[in-house]
């Protein structure tokens, strides 16, 4: 099991020789990629070979798209789309807190065609994204995915290495995975500090990568202490997710965290490194021999959409009116981390 802890400070690791270097060289920074997933849950990455004009492009496309009146906004409100993409207003997600968000967001994931199989049979994740009649913001946003998306792969083959399996071995989830980029807006608030933004929960998929341009996350240790996690230049926060944490039984630690108002504009952009809709994600063998305790498997593409069901509006609606249901045997929200742990 994990021995995510009392840590203080969030680990930095350079995974540059991961990319390019040796056999020998890649596991080394293998190595140090599953220690602080053990230890924190958490990691700064740097050298991960993303053009910082990549993430200056998306933060100008974004700020323009969140700068466009309400009403602008609203013509590609998610609840329009059936799968899941889109403008997300202020107050439109509820955590396990029952606390509402105080920011908005937008919403996108892998880009496919209206004629997609798995679209056009109504999978709630997959399909095309919704793009607003805002000059370059597409083309900026699709790129930036794509670069930190490729950067994922490259973790997922650490992390692969880093509980002694080939690197290619999670490969096989991962062919066409909802994973999703949120643009997110923290607007201005004075009277911000030591208010909520996000509410504490764990994500739902393998692992995410997160650019922010100012302070405000924080990550529960094992003393249920807050820590400060703030921007480092030009690094990438990489925090364990569920999918990852029942793959080891534990041992890697989806760490609880939220997101704190601070008195100043900000902007956040999380990668959620998924799993493929209908991978069943259970503890792999090398982590359930003898009577050690087993974490449920479940559908990594119905875990996710349960717990995204359970925190927008729009879909509990439309849960409401019968026209979605939530898959028998779904984990309540905060079912995972230092959070889930100290309830239960």
């Amino acid at each position: 099991m994990s021995t995510a802890g009392n840590f203080s400070s969030i680990p930095i690791v350079d995974v540059t020789k991961l990319r390019t270097g040796t056999p020998a060289e890649q596991m080394v920074v293998a190595e140090e990629l599953g220690k602080a997933a053990r230890n924190v849950g958490f990691v700064y990455v740097t050298g991960g070979g993303v053009d910082e004009a990549l993430f200056e492009g998306v933060l100008d496309a974004t700020k323009r798209f969140f700068a466009l009146p309400y009403e602008e906004k609203m013509k590609v409100y998610i609840g329009n789309s059936r799968n899941h993409r889109g403008y997300v207003p202020e107050g439109e997600e509820v955590f396990a807190s029952g606390s509402k968000d105080k920011k908005e967001a937008y919403d996108l994931s892998i880009d496919l065609p209206s004629d997609d199989p798995d679209y056009v049979a109504g999978n709630p994740l997959l399909g095309p994204n919704q793009w607003p009649e805002l000059p370059g913001f597409a083309k900026a946003v699709d790129d930036y995915y794509s670069a930190v998306f490729a950067l994922g792969r490259v973790l997922l083959r650490g992390f692969a290495m880093a509980i002694g399996e080939e690197p290619t071995f999670f490969d096989q989830y991962v062919t066409k995975p909802p994973s999703q980029l949120r643009l997110i807006h923290y607007p201005f608030d004075s009277s911000a500090e030591d208010r909520p933004g996000i509410g504490a929960h764990t994500d739902y998929e393998c692992f995410t990568l997160l650019r922010a341009t100012c302070p405000g996350l924080e990550v529960m240790n094992g003393k249920g202490e807050w820590i400060d996690a703030p921007p480092v230049p030009g690094a990438y926060v990489v925090n364990i997710g569920d999918m990852m944490e029942i793959w080891t039984n534990g041992e890697f630690a989806a760490t609880s965290h939220r997101v704190r108002k601070v008195p100043a504009e900000r902007y956040s952009f999380p990668l959620f490194f998924a799993a493929d809709y209908d991978t069943v994600v259970a503890p792999l063998p090398r982590y359930v021999a003898g009577d050690a305790p087993q974490k449920q498997s479940l559908k990594a593409g119905e875990h996710l959409f349960a717990q995204t069901m359970q925190s927008f509006t729009y879909l509990k609606e439309r849960r409401a009116r019968g026209e979605i249901t939530l898959p028998e045997g779904s984990a309540p929200l905060s079912s995972f981390g230092q959070e889930a742990r100290q309830k239960y």
